[in-house]
């Protein structure tokens, strides 16, 4: 069974099913999906997995954690589009030092806006 396949059978029945946690939380996308439309809160299990991917790091953030997620900083920090994003809708100011010194080495439009938005 795939993780896209375990994740609509979970869907599908409107609850969380243990026995398929481990395969959805493969999935970086699945696993935010499952957090967000079964579980509706963390998905811990999943957490490496999608600490691996920016996009969806910075929408775990956002949408479940609902705060800062020191776990995926490491990796939102790597792309100066969702740093940004991170800083405007998560944090909702300055970013942790690591991720503004990466951010003002980026030296791109995301910069630009994130050095005005903090001012």
């Amino acid at each position: 069974m795939t993780p896209e396949q375990a994740y609509r059978k979970a869907k599908k029945s409107e609850k969380r099913i243990p026995k398929l946690e481990p395969t959805i939380s493969k999935d970086a996308y699945y696993s935010y999906c499952y957090a967000i439309e079964v579980i509706e809160g963390r998905f811990i299990l999943a957490e490496q997995t999608i600490s691996k991917n920016a996009f969806y790091s910075y929408l775990y953030a956002k949408d479940v954690i609902e705060g800062r997620w020191e776990k995926g900083e490491e990796t939102i920090s790597k792309d100066a589009r969702y740093s940004f994003w991170y800083a405007t809708d998560v944090i909702e100011g300055k970013l942790p030092d690591f991720m503004h010194n990466q951010m003002i080495l980026e030296n791109n439009e995301y910069t630009i806006e994130y050095i005005e938005y903090i001012k």
